[in-house]
């Protein structure tokens, strides 16, 4: 039952891993081009597994931005994969050991957390472990090819693939927002904002990381309050 369990998380994985690596590829080649070696853009992606949180993190440290910057950026980036961790409090088994609650904790990420919130029943260790394995191994693999790559690329080619990350975070909001206005509101707010920031004369030399703090915090509270939701019971 546990080499079934581990298998069977496994074999969930190995999407989510394939995708990552394709991922991992473009932001492997993006750290390179902004100064982080291969070395440091690998464990940049062993130790974060967060897309969208290291693209902000080595933008600002490749503008030598300040800790308290850095710190509170990837804070709120990151403040989902917290609430998705309560979530899935419910659906592990409760004899688990702090320790491995940890691990497990550590590899949530968007993908991992809608797969493993589908399935039925109470889940170990293992199924969890199972699933972690391949999505690791992808995002992982494919930042250290990328930023290992990336010296030896044509400008062209590297320039396609620096985009490709932005064409990835374009992609994960239009298909939602297409079926859900007020989704749709709250990312035009979102862009409204950061516009603002830009341009407007006291806002634009504001540093990024924070210009993506405080964006982030108006649209989602803005929201939260224009439409709170409604507690349901199960």
């Amino acid at each position: 039952m546990s080499r079934s369990n581990y298998r069977r998380g496994l074999l969930a994985g190995i999407p989510i891993a394939l995708g990552y690596f394709a991922v991992g590829l473009t932001f492997g080649i993006y750290a390179q081009s902004t100064g982080f070696t291969p070395l440091q853009a690998t464990l940049t992606s062993l130790s974060n597994l967060s897309s969208t949180g290291q693209l902000a993190g080595v933008n600002i440290i490749s503008r030598l931005g300040g800790y308290v910057e850095l710190a509170t950026a990837i804070l709120i980036i990151n403040m989902r994969y917290l609430l998705m961790s309560f979530s899935l409090v419910t659906k592990i088994d409760p004899k688990l050991s702090t320790a491995k609650r940890m691990l497990i904790s550590f590899a949530i990420t968007d993908e991992i957390y809608a797969v493993s919130s589908q399935e039925k029943g109470i889940l170990d260790e293992r199924f969890f472990f199972g699933l972690m394995t391949l999505p690791i191994l992808g995002w992982t693999s494919g930042t250290l090819i990328g930023s290992s790559l990336g010296p030896v690329l044509p400008p062209l080619i590297a320039s396609a693939f620096g985009i490709a990350i932005y064409c990835m975070f374009i992609a994960i909001i239009v298909p939602p927002a297409r079926n859900n206005f007020k989704l749709l509101l709250i990312i035009l707010a979102s862009i409204t904002l950061n516009l603002l920031f830009l341009k407007l004369p006291l806002l634009k030399n504001l540093a990024s990381g924070w210009r993506l703090t405080i964006v982030a915090v108006i649209a989602a509270g803005a929201a939260a309050i224009i439409w709170p939701k409604e507690a349901v019971d199960e």
